[in-house]
């Protein structure tokens, strides 16, 4: 008998709990103030300030904006350094190579073609207009005989070291 009437009260219960609408009660909370002294917001304000002043935004010029700059490979070998450059659709006289106080600048301009077609460009990704690619070099190089090829859009440039700069193969005697 206890059973059925304890049966009986939570079937009250849960018909009262499922028929009233519940309301919470949320406490405003005031918000926390950091702990930063008024010196350390005004350093880490400035630290900002200085960050973006340091990036140095490219200029109208610059080859994000109106330029390109082709992909350039280095290579070192025992004689020789060798640098490689893509440059497709290039006519080997648009490209001006020169070496100067161990510095390989490699530069040119690449013209854009002009179809005379009706309707507008659907889509257009390759690059066009002056470039100009400089690289330090690693080691010395004899500037009296550099040589430079241009085959299937490929540029290479071979920098042959000079022999202060070779690596030697030192001999060991044994006694």
């Amino acid at each position: 008998m206890a059973f059925s009437k304890l049966n009986k009260e939570f079937e009250e219960t849960k018909t009262n709990f499922t028929n009233s609408k519940l309301m919470s009660i949320i406490r405003y909370q005031v918000p926390q103030l950091s702990n930063w002294s008024s010196s350390d917001r005004l350093a880490s304000l400035r630290d900002e300030v200085n960050r973006l002043f340091d990036f140095s935004w490219p200029s109208r010029d610059s080859g994000l904006f109106s330029g390109w700059s082709p992909a350039l490979d280095v290579f070192d070998d025992k004689d020789n350094l060798v640098v490689k450059v893509e440059l497709p659709g290039l006519n080997k006289d648009a490209i001006n190579i020169s070496l100067d106080k161990g510095v390989l600048t490699i530069s040119g301009e690449r013209k854009q073609e002009r179809e005379s077609k009706e309707g507008e460009s659907f889509r257009s990704e390759r690059y066009f207009g002056k470039f100009q690619r400089s690289v330090t070099l690693p080691t010395p190089v004899d500037g009296s005989k550099v040589s430079a090829s241009y085959k299937d859009g490929v540029l290479t440039v071979d920098l042959p070291k000079v022999e202060e700069a070779k690596p030697k193969q030192i001999a060991v005697n044994v006694a």
